[in-house]
């Protein structure tokens, strides 16, 4: 959610951004709203003060016939302009959501993702002297993920992870939630089941409210009980990352400068819809709709030099990560038609998968600016005593899936076992290979 008083000011640009980043929006009608909720609040707030000046003439006194109505009158006029008003905040509100972040200068400009750059790759493609098997052929080789069973008891992409599937996946959460605390990350387990404020705060909402169409977002049916047993009508969700229940932890706070920025990571299980992926990687790891992850959220000034270094060092953990595993990656900056409406800057690190024959998304590091803290309302004093927004910033250390795969399919051998990738052994027990049993 931007200022409007930077809309009218940069109408434009938002404007440009908005097509930039296929999103339909009527800039012009936004301001025309505006001006008229403007006219409308001035014109309550008048007939209020006239109401008021009446009561206080009338006060201590029996109210003439004449003075009665007009209070009614009044009194009338002001129910309906404030219907009225109603009625033209919605549609300004609905507006408001939709209004992009612009850009920053080095964000590629195109409609689809085929505009996305490769500005890094790391790691040399492995030559197997063998026809390297996917990760869904290894794994029940290997009996370490059972995909019948998951799809019996979950349905359509669920899966059990068994045996060393286990074991593996959780080294993985357990080595990047080590490396972000010597990073200098304050580790957190959120809460996975949240309000709405969260989602809407962080934009996992496409517009004010959840809608099932569209948001890859489970929402929980069963109502909840308050603490005198009340059921509570408000609504509850699953969240697709530790990211929005990170953020809603520092809403309506205001920090001081010295404080900033601060630096936690989530550990947390992660559940997604995949509502607008039916039909794509149907089989195996890559899309499910329940994974875990560790994430990474920081809290800066409203530098955006500053709050770019810091998605840049973000980026860097997600890097040394894939490098420590040795695992072959290359580095994308996201165009704007791939690009989410709040996002200023965003990159996604991918990973060689061999079995799959392709590059696989394994994290993405974004910069919001203050799109999201205006929304959750996280603001900062500076040194000047000037109240800011801050700027708020995630990236993707590791989830547990994705990774399971780019290790399996590139440390699979001919036997068809698994070398483990040593900086997980000491998670395993000091295992080095995962074979059959």
């Amino acid at each position: 959610m931007l200022d409007i008083k930077f809309i009218r000011e940069n109408k434009e640009e938002i404007k440009i951004a908005a097509v930039n980043k296929n999103i339909e929006l009527d800039v012009d009608y936004l301001l025309e709203l505006d001006d008229m909720r403007k006219e409308m609040i001035t014109e309550i707030d008048n007939l209020r003060a006239k109401r008021n000046n009446l009561a206080k003439i009338n006060h201590g006194g029996k109210p003439s016939e004449e003075s009665i109505q007009e209070g009614k009158s009044l009194k009338d006029e002001i129910t309906k302009l404030e219907e009225k008003f109603g009625e033209i905040d919605s549609k300004y509100l609905d507006l408001m959501v939709k209004v992009p972040t612009i850009p920053s200068p080095d964000t590629p400009v195109n409609q689809d993702d085929s505009g996305n750059v490769e500005i890094l790759q790391w790691g040399d493609i492995q030559k197997f002297n063998f026809e390297p098997k996917t990760h869904i052929e290894l794994a029940e080789s290997l009996d370490i993920v059972d995909f019948e069973k998951g799809t019996k008891v979950a349905g359509y992409r669920g899966y059990y992870l068994k045996g060393d599937g286990a074991l593996l996946v959780m080294a993985l959460m357990m080595y990047a939630l080590d490396k972000m605390a010597q990073k200098g990350f304050t580790p957190f387990i959120p809460p996975t089941l949240v309000k709405s404020f969260p989602l809407f705060g962080s934009g996992y909402f496409k517009g004010r409210e959840y809608n099932p169409e569209i948001d890859e977002i489970y929402q929980v049916s069963t109502p909840d009980k308050d603490a005198t047993g009340e059921k509570i009508k408000e609504q509850k969700f699953l969240i697709g990352t530790a990211e929005p229940a990170l953020l809603a932890y520092f809403s309506d706070q205001t920090f001081k400068e010295e404080d900033l920025p601060i630096k936690v990571s989530g550990f947390s299980p992660c559940y997604r819809s995949e509502i607008g992926s039916y039909g794509k990687d149907t089989k195996g790891l890559y899309r499910v709709h329940e994974f875990m992850k560790i994430e990474q959220v920081v809290v800066s000034r409203a530098d955006v030099n500053e709050s770019n270094k810091l998605q840049d060092e973000m980026l860097d953990i997600s890097k040394e990560l894939h490098e420590d595993l040795k695992l072959p990656y290359r580095i994308l900056s996201i165009c704007t038609g791939d690009m989410a409406a709040g996002k200023y800057r965003a990159f996604d690190i991918e990973a060689w998968m061999p079995g799959m024959n392709r590059w696989g998304e394994t994290g993405s590091a974004s910069n919001f600016v203050d799109w999201q803290s205006r929304r959750l309302n996280i603001r900062y004093v500076d040194k000047d005593g000037n109240k800011k927004f801050v700027h708020l910033l995630n990236d993707t250390a590791l989830p547990s899936v994705r990774p399971f795969i780019a290790i399996i399919e590139n440390y699979q051998q001919a036997d068809g076992s698994i070398i483990i990738p040593e900086v997980l052994r000491k998670y395993m027990g000091g295992r080095e290979v995962i074979s059959k049993k």
